[in-house]
């Protein structure tokens, strides 16, 4: 397929050709009064021309409004294309075709798809972008804002498969944790594809997040598990470091020397404490650690 690139095309200021085109319409009045008035058919070889040339030349004006543009094409070749804004004549014959430069968003419907760990999940994204080549915008790709939607659903599958809904382990991305690093995968994934057609991705991010219907419940109750064994995890590790530091100052400072059975009850003692849903109903030991 041929690659066309967009260039910048020649124009002339509309107001000035306008000025004479009026001119020559002047001139074409009085040209057919005088013709009347002289009864001199032979004038008509300067007034048909002359009125000619006067319609057509209407056809060369055209305006730019901020952010768009026009793109020029003269019996099926590529000319060139005009992005200044104003009031502009160029050839009569070429085609001048609108492209809006402004930026546009694409908000994709709610698509289900399995993520990482093959859960069946719902998500949708917002993808802001903008035309910065309207020569590929129009002539490499058939309708640029449905290849814009197409693509960029399929980049939205893609990314939800390589990721999983939710991770508890800290470094393990997932779709619902790292909503900053999806936006960026997500942005470089549509802008891969999207480079064809000449549009660039300002941002892309997931609109939408939801576990599927027929699984959600389910889903929840994993979820609710994952994040108990989670935490209870953090609690043994937080409690594990606690015992630590209790028995290295007991001994570093020489308050009591423990044997080995008894650091064990100790440690049983404290794990407990700490590790327990209820809080600990302490005991008074008014003996001896041997009794």
């Amino acid at each position: 397929m041929q690659t066309i690139v967009e260039k910048s095309a020649k124009k002339m200021n509309g107001y000035l050709l306008l000025f004479l085109v009026l001119a020559l319409s002047i001139f074409n009045i009085y040209w057919l009064v005088m013709m009347i008035r002289l009864e001199l058919p032979a004038m008509l070889i300067v007034f048909i021309p002359s009125v000619i040339v006067m319609f057509i030349s209407f056809g060369g004006f055209f305006i730019v409004q901020p952010n768009e543009a026009r793109v020029l094409v003269l019996f099926g070749k590529y000319v060139g294309s005009v992005r200044d804004a104003g009031f502009f004549f160029a050839n009569p014959f070429l085609t001048k075709k609108h492209i809006s430069l402004r930026i546009h968003n694409f908000n994709s419907e709610r698509i289900k798809v399995n993520d990482l760990h093959g859960n069946p999940i719902e998500i949708g994204a917002v993808v802001v972008y903008k035309v910065v080549d309207s020569a590929r915008a129009l002539f490499d790709v058939e309708n640029y804002e449905q290849f814009v939607a197409i693509q960029s659903e399929t980049a939205i599958r893609a990314l939800a498969s390589e990721y999983p809904y939710d991770s508890h382990e800290d470094d393990k991305a997932s779709l619902r944790g790292n909503p900053q690093e999806i936006a960026e995968a997500l942005t470089k994934q549509v802008q891969s594809r999207l480079q064809v057609a000449g549009v660039e991705i300002i941002e892309a991010r997931i609109s939408h997040l939801a576990y599927a219907q027929e699984i959600a419940q389910a889903m929840l109750r994993r979820q609710q598990a994952q994040a108990i064994i989670a935490a209870r995890k953090k609690i043994v590790e937080g409690a594990v470091g606690m015992v630590q530091d209790a028995l290295r100052m007991l001994s570093e400072q020489k308050i009591v020397t423990l044997d080995e059975d008894k650091k064990a009850t100790m440690v049983n003692n404290l794990m407990v404490a700490l590790v327990s849903d209820h809080e600990a109903q302490p005991v008074i030991n008014t003996g001896t650690l041997y009794q």
